[in-house]
């Protein structure tokens, strides 16, 4: 089987002891080919071009955002990927059973290529980008965008980092009076929302060994789901973020938090100025209107033995 092997070095678990030993084991039965980012982008033309020259595989070593780059490039293609955590959190990885160390995630990895255990998947799209667990708008997009203005320390201090930067987002002048935009699901209005989640898998993120869920109704099986926070408020984040750390059930029962499952459509349309927005933890800066859909069967995934 052919493959290529994409490496972001600055991942936060690339070493180049492991480059080399994933390289020797991926190589030991396939045809292997190795490739390394250079700048923002790279992953996506690396990933489109491989699937051009009928690569069966791209195994990704890197961290949530080289893998959405490549699910994007291999988004309409027959060309498989297999994630290789080696990020700061690794959010999609782990969320379909991969470990969260490469030494046995590579042994999963490896087993599963040789079983040929695939699956077809869909995947959400804002404005073209696909997404493979989640597109999030207005305050954690921002909180994103402060994080990786230290994109160095990221690669030591992730979690602590973003604890920080939501704390010091919501109290230093984030417009918590007046509503970023209006929203619609499948052509119907829902209303304004200062933060909203667009999930396509669960969960949302990890802390730690933790996982956070901000809805039971995402998964592989289903279509989009939406979170959307009518109120930012600590009366409404407070109990979220608690209920998000033990599986998210109360989220569920908040009123000033409006959530919807199995969606194919969502509009973002901004009420006074552009509005920030991310995929899979990468900001992508600011639009004021955002056009989403689900696009199913569009990925070949690589799925571990669990």
């Amino acid at each position: 089987m052919r493959l290529l092997l994409i490496v972001n070095h600055t991942a936060s678990s690339m070493t180049p002891r492991r480059r080399v030993r994933i390289q020797r084991e991926l190589g030991r039965h396939h045809r292997l080919e190795v490739a390394e980012t250079a700048s923002r982008g790279h992953a996506t033309r690396l990933a489109r071009n491989a699937a051009r020259d009928g690569v069966d595989v791209v195994v990704v070593a890197g961290g949530d955002g080289t893998l959405n780059e490549a699910a994007d490039g291999l988004a309409g293609t027959q060309t498989a990927l297999a994630p290789l955590p080696a990020g700061s959190t690794n959010v999609f990885a782990r969320s379909i059973g991969m470990k969260n160390r490469i030494d046995p995630a590579l042994e999963q990895v490896m087993e599963s290529i040789e079983r040929k255990s695939f699956r077809r998947i869909g995947l959400g799209n804002g404005n073209g980008r696909h997404f493979l667990f989640h597109l999030g708008t207005g305050f954690d997009a921002e909180v994103i965008e402060q994080v990786e203005r230290h994109s160095r320390l990221k690669r030591y201090m992730a979690h602590p980092m973003f604890a920080v930067a939501a704390f010091t987002t919501f109290f230093r002048g984030y417009d918590r009076d007046h509503p970023q935009y209006r929203v619609e699901v499948d052509g119907e209005d829902m209303g304004d929302g200062f933060f909203s989640i667009v999930s396509n898998n669960a969960p949302y993120a990890f802390f730690g060994p933790r996982p956070l869920k901000v809805t039971n109704r995402a998964g592989l099986d289903h279509k989009l789901a939406l979170t959307m926070f009518r109120r930012l408020e600590m009366g409404v984040i407070l109990p979220a973020a608690a209920s998000a750390m033990v599986r998210g059930r109360r989220i569920e029962k908040q009123r000033d938090i409006l959530q919807l499952s199995d969606v194919d459509r969502i509009t973002f349309v901004a009420n006074h100025g552009p509005f920030p927005w991310q995929v899979d933890g990468d900001y992508l800066g600011e639009v004021e209107r955002l056009e989403i859909r689900f696009v199913s069967d569009t990925l070949t995934l690589v799925m571990p033995k669990v």
